[in-house]
């Protein structure tokens, strides 16, 4: 399985961007799929996640702001971010956890100019 994240680039403070998540190489749905972000000088942290049923989880700091949802038929996620702050700026990755597999997508860089 392999996992593809686009949609990262520069944007003013208050803005929007939306995140995809495209999985191939796969003949299932992915029980979960979650995003995480890695702010420069930190630690990767989790962002959002979300089930194959529908079911979404939240980081307290993006609550209210972003918008996890996934295409099953298409196999891919989406994290629709708006209100962008300037500390959202981060290098945003996607990983999928299925059983005992895991996989990470390559990461996209979110950039929020103040």
């Amino acid at each position: 399985v392999q996992l593809q994240a686009s949609g990262g680039g520069l944007v003013q403070a208050g803005g929007s961007l939306k995140l995809s998540c495209a999985a191939s190489g796969s003949r299932f749905n992915i029980n979960r799929m979650s995003w995480y972000r890695q702010p420069p000088g930190k630690q990767r942290e989790l962002v959002a996640t979300i089930t194959s049923g529908g079911s979404t989880d939240y980081a307290d700091s993006v609550k209210g702001r972003f918008t996890v949802s996934r295409d099953n038929a298409k196999n891919t996620m989406y994290l629709q971010m708006n209100s962008l702050k300037p500390e959202d700026t981060a290098v945003y990755y996607c990983k999928g956890d299925h059983g005992w597999s895991s996989w990470w997508g390559q990461g996209t860089q979110v950039t929020v100019s103040s």
